[in-house]
């Protein structure tokens, strides 16, 4: 006659046999480091805007001209209550647009300290996200006027991204002197 096991032997038994059968834990893979921000084209190059520079993305709202400012400062925008400072960045670049009407372009909202200002833009491209070993020290830029703006770049597959800083931008003496004369 076989002896009865106890519950605890019967449970100890079937712990056992569950490690022995038990799969191995996949291996851990090596988890990739990201970068994001918000991807935006001017003159037909891309760019990115780091994630924490940009406060919003709207479409050209109605906006009011000023008198008296550089060709490049396109009016004054009341956004829910705040005025918007509207500036095309390709006219201060003095670069070309890729897109005919301010219907197709976008506005991307900066704010950095007592700068509030809206940035038009040809479009955004959204959030995009590179792999922080992909950057890239020193891409190639035609326009020596957005040159001093770059902190670099990430490259994925055969298209370099420039990463622009808005910060640098709004601490920029032409940018912030819009006076005419």
């Amino acid at each position: 006659m076989a002896a009865v096991a106890s519950p605890f032997e019967l449970l100890q038994n079937l712990a056992n046999r569950s490690r022995q059968l038990a799969a191995g834990l996949p291996a851990q893979e090596e988890a990739v480091s990201l970068w994001n921000g918000i991807g935006f084209t001017l003159a037909g190059e891309n760019y990115l805007a780091p994630m924490g520079e940009v406060a919003e993305i709207l479409h050209v709202p109605r906006f009011t001209q000023v008198p008296g400012v550089k060709h490049f400062m396109l009016g004054v925008a009341n956004v829910r209550g705040r005025l918007l400072p509207v500036v095309d960045l390709a006219a201060f670049f003095d670069l070309p647009h890729t897109t005919r009407s301010l219907r197709e372009r976008r506005i991307m909202v900066i704010e950095h300290g007592e700068l509030f200002s809206g940035l038009v833009v040809d479009a955004v491209l959204g959030m995009q996200y590179f792999a922080a070993d992909s950057h890239i020290a020193a891409p190639e830029e035609k326009n020596a006027t957005i040159r001093p703006f770059l902190q670099g770049g990430f490259q994925r597959n055969d298209e370099v991204w420039k990463v622009f800083s808005t910060v640098e931008l709004s601490e920029d003496d032409a940018f912030l002197d819009i006076a005419q004369w």
